[in-house]
């Protein structure tokens, strides 16, 4: 658990502190005593009385009582007895270990970390790593790497799977003027992980006195409910939340016997999870710096943006990229957008893109800033382009942009390309305070990215007026396995899904007179194998008698097959909702048209159970098909709340039944108001 000593320690202690600054021991140290840390600092060293100028002990027993933080940088196996020194004798109460050799190593390393993590926790403390770089505060800088950013109580705060990752972001996020507040490293996360990180800012979060912006990256998602508690509670108190979650890769272990369980994957629960959580996706270290570059300018009220620039090339592509996000870029006209182009060089526009040309100078930017603040109420924020081709200085025109941006009551967004030709200057502007972006696409593709990550969702209970204790006995009652299609019926009943008549029976007799409640035409379906389709066990618009006894005969040949499904014939376009449980996450909502949109294009969309209607409707209206669900060319359309209320109450289902491991509607069948399902798959797994 984070506490007091590990980022506002009175003391330190280096645990193999050396000369060599080229040693992890000695550049943390460097580092300690470069920030300026104010409380006492202590090093161990085993050859030397003295270290960087400081008095050594040999021996950590030898060490002042009460020494709140110890940085270990010596061999692994010396780690556990050092610890235990330490936490039993010195009142030692946090950690930072930056040795590896532990349980990313072997099951002896592992042995290790968890004979640390005993002896800490028996004493209440906190642990950082093993196998980390160590950690950031306003108050230390006990890390062995550089660059050390600049840090402030406003700035981000940072966690990090991986110390090597963790400096590249670092640099990235320096690059564009990003200021942090804290960074740890939490590398094997032995006790402490990103999770615990995140809940800890959460509990401690003190709105005016605590950072808004978090930023996270993550190798592996160890607690998912935590993580989306404490994320989704943070982003409810104001803060912005950007994640890289590096590894795309399949489950492809979950049984591949149903569409869900080939189209399901713990990426995609991530994605689920990020989303119902409200936090910002990102996919490489550059992308999380541009995000976090956005998220420290004020935030976007609208969608309408202006672009200012003195580069049509620039100007052109970072249109392109705002639209194709989802944000505008809108014409400008009217007697006031006359009296602005007046200030300008003939030659000029100001039809948005605004083009003052590159001879513009400091005072025409100052006054199509203050016509878009003032003049252009339809415009809710600005982008301005803005580098050199190297034959003057740009220093006016950026202090004119860094007033502007103080002055404004609109956001600002500074695109200064000309990182060679006008170093310093940008320098000067980076130092005044401000964020830049030096490429304009990437800087649109982020703003986009963030104004289209929804908030977080309420979770909601998940009852949904359902009979809990009759969906209780029913799964109690079933064997592992996918249950029969009578069993499927009475789960969709008690879920509250409309569905078609089926009758099943491994007598013709019975489906003779099922025919005759029913009446021609239907589908015969054989019950048993998994893929009907496959085997030829589907058949549709039988109509008569001679058929019906032909096709079941036929059917019950096929291999596996223990009776035949009979339903009326109904028409309508094909849909599917499916669910997956991944273990941490809980269930996973699938729903996308049927046919080839899910079998070729695999055009689906997720959410992370419970799903509440809002979030049905979303993902529904994310779907690249859903030009069909609304009616396109003059063709009836499906009513999406009847389709969303269906993905709904599915999920309400689950939450309560978490032995359902899969589960397939397909096809559901959706005619205008008339949203049906047809046929349906679940398995159980206790």
């Amino acid at each position: 658990m984070i506490n007091e000593q590990l980022l506002n320690p009175k003391s330190i202690v280096v645990v193999g502190a050396s000369d060599d600054v080229m040693k992890p021991g000695g550049k943390i140290l460097k580092n300690i005593v470069d920030g300026n840390y104010k409380g006492d600092l202590y090093v161990t060293n085993l050859k030397s009385d003295e270290v960087q100028g400081i008095k050594s002990y040999r021996d950590v027993a030898d060490l002042p009582e009460n020494v709140d933080l110890a940085v270990l940088a010596i061999a692994a196996k010396f780690c556990p007895q050092t610890v235990e020194v330490l936490a039993k004798q010195k009142g030692t109460r946090a950690f930072i270990i930056i040795s590896a050799g532990f349980s990313e190593e072997n099951e002896e390393g592992a042995a290790l970390e968890h004979q640390i993590v005993n002896t800490i926790n028996e004493v209440g403390g906190c642990l950082i790593g093993p196998n980390c770089v160590g950690m950031l505060t306003t108050n230390h800088s006990s890390v062995f790497t550089t660059p050390i950013p600049a840090l402030e109580p406003m700035g981000a705060d940072f966690i990090s799977g991986s110390g090597a990752t963790a400096v590249f972001i670092i640099e990235a996020g320096m690059a564009k003027g990003l200021k942090f507040n804290s960074v740890y490293s939490v590398g094997n996360s032995a006790q402490t992980g990103v999770e615990e990180v995140l809940e800890y800012l959460d509990n401690t979060y003190v709105e005016g006195k605590s950072s808004k912006i978090k930023l996270l990256y993550l190798e592996s998602v160890n607690n998912p409910q935590k993580l989306l508690k404490h994320a989704a509670s943070l982003i409810n108190k104001g803060c912005k939340i950007a994640a890289v979650k590096a590894g795309n890769s399949e489950a492809g272990s979950r049984a591949a016997s149903s569409h869900t369980g080939a189209l399901a994957s713990s990426d995609l629960a991530v994605d689920a999870l990020f989303k119902k959580a409200g936090i910002v996706r990102c996919y490489g270290r550059e992308e999380l710096a541009n995000v976090a570059a956005v998220f420290m300018v004020e935030e976007l009220k609208g969608k309408n943006i202006a672009v200012i620039t003195h580069a049509g090339g620039p100007a052109v592509m970072l249109t392109d990229a705002l639209s194709n996000g989802g944000l505008e870029v809108p014409a400008i006209d009217g007697p006031k957008a006359e009296a602005l182009l007046e200030k300008l060089y003939p030659g000029s526009s100001v039809a948005n893109p605004i083009d003052f040309l590159a001879t513009g100078t400091a005072e025409q930017l100052g006054d199509i800033i203050d016509a878009c603040e003032n003049d252009f109420n339809h415009i809710d924020a600005m982008a301005v382009v803005f580098g050199s081709p190297g034959l003057f200085t740009n220093e006016e025109v950026y202090k004119v942009l860094h007033r502007k941006i103080r002055e404004c009551k609109k956001p600002i967004y500074p695109i200064l390309p000309s990182v060679v030709n006008v170093k310093d200057d940008i320098e000067m502007f980076i130092n005044l305070g401000n964020v830049n972006f030096p490429d304009e696409v990437l800087f649109g593709n982020a703003l986009t990215k963030v104004y289209n990550t929804p908030k977080p969702v309420a979770i909601s209970g998940g009852e949904e007026d359902l009979d809990v204790q009759a969906l209780r006995r029913i799964i109690e009652a079933q064997p592992d396995g996918y249950v029969s299609p009578e069993v499927v019926q009475e789960l969709l009943d008690v879920a509250g899904v409309p569905r078609v008549k089926e009758f099943v029976s491994d007598k013709v007799e019975d489906l003779q007179t099922a025919v005759a409640e029913v009446g021609y035409p239907v589908v015969m379906k054989v019950v048993g194998p998994v893929h009907k389709s496959d085997v030829g066990g589907v058949v549709l618009n039988v109509d008569s008698d001679e058929q019906l006894n032909a096709e079941f005969v036929r059917m019950m040949q096929i291999a596996d097959a223990t009776g035949v499904m009979l339903q009326p014939m109904i028409t309508g376009k094909e849909l599917f909702i499916g669910a997956t449980y991944e273990p941490g996450f809980g269930h996973m909502v699938l729903c996308g048209m049927g046919g080839i949109f899910i079998e070729v294009l695999k055009d689906v969309a997720s959410g992370l159970a419970p799903v509440n209607q809002g979030e049905a409707l979303e993902m529904i209206r994310g779907l690249k098909s859903y030009k069909i669900i609304e009616g396109v060319r003059g063709q009836k359309g499906i009513d999406e709340n009847k389709y969303a209320e269906i993905i709904v109450r599915l999920s309400s289902m689950l939450m309560h039944a978490p032995e359902i491991k899969e589960m397939d509607i397909n096809p559901l069948l959706g005619d205008g108001e008339k949203v049906i399902a047809v046929d349906a798959r679940i398995r159980i797994q206790k």
